[in-house]
């Protein structure tokens, strides 16, 4: 697929248009913007410098400030995304707390023309009042308890929830378990790995109907190749995993090795043992463990090999 076509105008008439659509009650693809009204010519996207989290701890009590903003996002050599995003990048900061904490959210929205929100999986919260939209140029700041350990997803839950998720807002939080994994003594070292898709730009039908044009490990299909995940041998090296969808399923798998324990949705009470392949569905997860016997270089794959021939592929590179 050639590089995406970007122009700011046409971005935010299309923007104006979904959000006036779901105000009026109808679908955002029956809205069409023409992309040069009056015949103007074609404007650089709108890219805001991204915005670093602000993360803060007293006690069991966490604070937690993030961005909703529009950022571009390389997410194959040379080809820029034009992302709705938190924390300008895509995926989202990983975020991680601990069972038992109290999170105090806070959502700013940078984002000049549409309202977004935050669907935190790891809590237990009312919808429609602690996942509500923030509209443009504001604040909103939301409390829930983290009691369930997990790998979990967030993503913006600002309805059509797709158009969201599909243009980059997601992310991972990791709730640590307070009584740890049974594993955690033999762990040597953790590495985060969302998978996650991408369609034609902006583009609701596509992202409705078709096949993703890349699918890809933390955001694209180059860094975990060229930047491979390390480790010695002997080592146990604990993944976290997570699959952000928003549609397809991963079928998570590293070559040449077994992964001796699984906890399923990172909970330590759904534990496996000696799993070859790990099924994520959208928004599942995982912690997924394997113990490195021999130097070499691992490939890390969704055993759907269209989506690994796509992107969704990294390294473990293993030493003496």
């Amino acid at each position: 697929m050639g590089q995406f076509t970007f122009r700011r105008l046409a971005s935010v008439l299309m923007v104006i248009a979904c959000a006036a659509a779901l105000y009026a009650g109808s679908r955002p693809e029956e809205v069409v913007a023409d992309p040069k009204p009056g015949g103007q010519e074609e404007q650089e996207a709108l890219s805001q410098p991204p915005v670093e989290p602000e993360i803060r701890r007293e006690g069991n009590q966490v604070y937690i400030t993030m961005t909703a903003q529009v950022t571009n996002v390389e997410i194959s050599e040379g080809v820029i995304y034009n992302a709705w995003t938190f924390n300008g990048t895509v995926p989202g900061p990983v975020l991680r707390v601990k069972e038992g904490d109290m999170i105090h959210f806070t959502l700013r929205n940078l984002d000049p023309v549409m309202p977004h929100s935050m669907d935190f999986h790891a809590v237990h919260a009312s919808p429609s009042s602690k996942f509500i939209d923030v509209h443009p140029g504001e604040d909103g700041t939301f409390v829930y308890p983290a009691n369930s350990p997990g790998v979990f997803m967030y993503h913006c839950g600002t309805q059509p929830v797709l158009l969201h998720i599909a243009n980059g807002m997601y992310g991972t939080i990791i709730v640590e378990p307070a009584d740890g994994y049974p594993t955690d003594a033999e762990v040597d070292r953790e590495y985060t790995i969302v998978q996650s898709e991408f369609y034609e730009e902006n583009d609701y039908q596509k992202f409705l109907d078709d096949e993703p044009a890349y699918v890809v490990f933390n955001g694209d299909d180059f860094t975990l190749k060229e930047q491979p995940f390390t480790a010695r041998v002997g080592d146990k090296v604990r993944f976290y995993v997570n699959n952000m969808g928003p549609n397809e399923v991963s079928s998570f798998h590293i070559v040449g090795t077994i992964m001796e324990d699984v906890y399923l949705d990172g909970n330590p009470r759904n534990r496996l043992y000696g799993m070859q392949t790990v099924m994520l569905p959208a928004s599942g997860g995982a912690v997924v463990e394997v113990t490195v016997t021999e130097p070499g270089d691992y490939p890390i794959v969704t055993h759907q090999f269209n989506h690994a021939a796509k992107g969704a592929m990294a390294v473990l590179r293993v030493t003496e």
